[in-house]
């Protein structure tokens, strides 16, 4: 595919203790293999699978559309840093793409609602309405069915947060065949449901290092299939 592998050089971190440097996957440097259409990142929170997505993103030159004009009580100069230490290796050059991240979908919602004042045809590439008229889950769909029809390397980060588990096989199943052939995937998530995407490669966070892992050997699989064979057992 497009993006065939990301490495990380730690050897020059300014301040090896801060955020995110200190985290335990990036202390060690390594190469991570991208060359296939799905690659998800899995662990539990605050692992840095979305940090290392942003990076990434950043370093590919992926736009992340969010607006924060809120006053931060201690700003880390670090924090946006990381992707100053990773390379990427692409197949035949640079592609265009997109970011996704449920917290910034609404800014993107209501940028597109001002453009489409001047231009209403640009609706027409997310079902002919208004992203902000359609239920949060129905224009998120709205837009993975538009822009993945489209050559590229997409990035998403937990894009379950906002879908039913119905609309989460449905994101599943748009990924693996119903999009552009020639769309690459890379995804931070907790579902189990986007994790059983066929042939996608999984590698896990919650260790010292980045991992491959089975999808029946992730938490969040034999966590999901032990809980509903006996919930009373958790509650």
């Amino acid at each position: 595919m497009h993006l065939e592998s990301v490495t990380l050089r730690p050897d020059r971190f300014p301040d090896p203790k801060a955020y995110p440097f200190c985290l335990p996957v990036f202390q060690s440097p390594w190469t991570l293999d991208l060359g296939g259409r799905v690659t998800i990142l899995v662990g539990e929170n605050g692992t840095g699978k979305s940090t290392l997505l942003e990076a990434i993103a950043h370093l590919c030159r992926i736009h992340i559309w969010q607006t924060d004009n809120r006053v931060r009580y201690q700003l880390n100069p670090h924090e946006g840093d990381l992707y100053r230490h990773l390379t990427v290796q692409w197949s035949r050059g640079p592609v265009p793409g997109s970011f996704f991240a449920g917290e910034f979908f609404r800014d993107f919602a209501k940028l597109l609602d001002e453009w489409a004042r001047a231009d209403p045809g640009l609706l027409n590439y997310f079902g002919g309405k208004s992203l902000m008229d359609q239920s949060h889950g129905e224009s998120l769909m709205s837009f993975f069915r538009s822009r993945y029809k489209l050559e590229g390397l997409y990035l998403l980060d937990e894009p379950e947060t906002a879908l039913s588990p119905r609309t989460q096989l449905e994101l599943t199943q748009l990924i693996a065949g119903d999009c552009s052939p020639n769309a690459q995937f890379l995804i931070a998530t907790h579902s189990p449901m986007l994790m059983a995407c066929p042939d996608a490669v999984l590698y896990g966070f919650d260790g010292e290092r980045i991992q491959r892992v089975r999808y029946e050997d992730t938490d969040h699989f034999r966590l999901y299939r032990d809980f509903m064979a006996a919930p009373h057992r958790f509650l």
